[in-house]
């Protein structure tokens, strides 16, 4: 079974009022000015996944700092995962600082969403970092059993649309305080990865996977003989931003990479069942 767990889908309303929506959220702005940037609905994703041989795809909307999209998003997550039930398992967007952060929770899980994600710490103006302002969000996606996802970039290199200052000591402070979490941190985790050669950092992401998207743009096939070196192959999962990018830009890379074919399946797919318990 090939997953892919980063696929980004949008409403077709939201797509035509994008613009509208843009002058009140400064973030989604952004990124849809962005000249790479692409919309898809869940119909397109579906035919996409088809035409790249992917069996399911974990799809999310975008994560406003408005909650009152941030739902109006899950209700269309939720309604498009009951119509293709195998092909979607859908994820809730939610802003983790919000005083209904919770109740926004439980309603996208009763109606059968089976994570979080992708957030954006930056933004959404939210401090990953802090205990007292993700108590409510991290204590009930635990308490749910559900893995949450957040945007994270590397701290060097050249700068692109949504490359943020949130950083690497964030993400692991995150981790700390909720270390039964199952946290996925998209982009490679911006390279925390490779810091888990420290024993204490390893200790502190033991419950912490990463997903490839975007790494055509970023580290080349040679990232991947790094993750089995490191003996991660089992925390990273396929994930590609679609649709920024297709599926099909990946498999150069793992195919140029020196994996085993066995360890090509379990991140194309396999990590990614055992966390979602499919």
């Amino acid at each position: 079974m090939k997953i892919d767990i980063h696929v980004h889908v949008t409403p077709p309303d939201i797509i035509r009022d994008w613009e509208k929506i843009a002058e009140k959220e400064p973030y989604f702005k952004l990124l849809s000015e962005s000249p790479v940037n692409k919309f898809a609905t869940a119909e397109q994703i579906v035919e996409a996944m088809d035409k790249d041989g992917f069996d399911k795809a974990v799809i999310f909307g975008f994560g406003f700092q408005d909650m009152g999209l941030c739902r109006y998003v899950n209700d269309y997550v939720m309604e498009k995962a009951k119509e293709f039930p195998e092909k979607f398992i859908g994820f809730a967007s939610v802003l983790p600082q919000h005083p209904e952060v919770e109740k926004e929770l439980i309603r996208s899980v009763e109606g059968g969403l089976r994570g979080v994600g992708e957030l954006f710490p930056e933004g959404q103006g939210f401090a990953l970092d802090s205990p007292e302002e993700m108590a409510a969000f991290g204590r009930t996606s635990t308490e749910l059993g559900i893995p949450v996802m957040f945007h994270l970039n590397e701290p060097v290199g050249h700068y692109y649309a949504g490359k943020t200052q949130t950083g690497l000591y964030q993400a692991e402070e995150f981790a700390k305080h909720f270390p039964k979490l199952k946290t996925i941190l998209a982009h490679w985790g911006g390279g925390l990865f490779f810091y888990e050669l420290m024993r204490e950092v390893k200790q502190d992401l033991e419950n912490v996977y990463y997903d490839t998207a975007a790494s055509v743009f970023l580290y080349g096939h040679k990232v991947y003989d790094v993750v089995k070196t490191l003996g991660l192959v089992d925390k990273v999962l396929f994930g590609s931003d679609y649709p920024l990018l297709p599926p099909s830009r990946y498999m150069a890379d793992l195919s140029q990479s020196e994996l085993a074919e066995e360890d090509k399946k379990a991140i194309l797919g396999r990590n990614a069942a055992k966390l979602l318990n499919l």
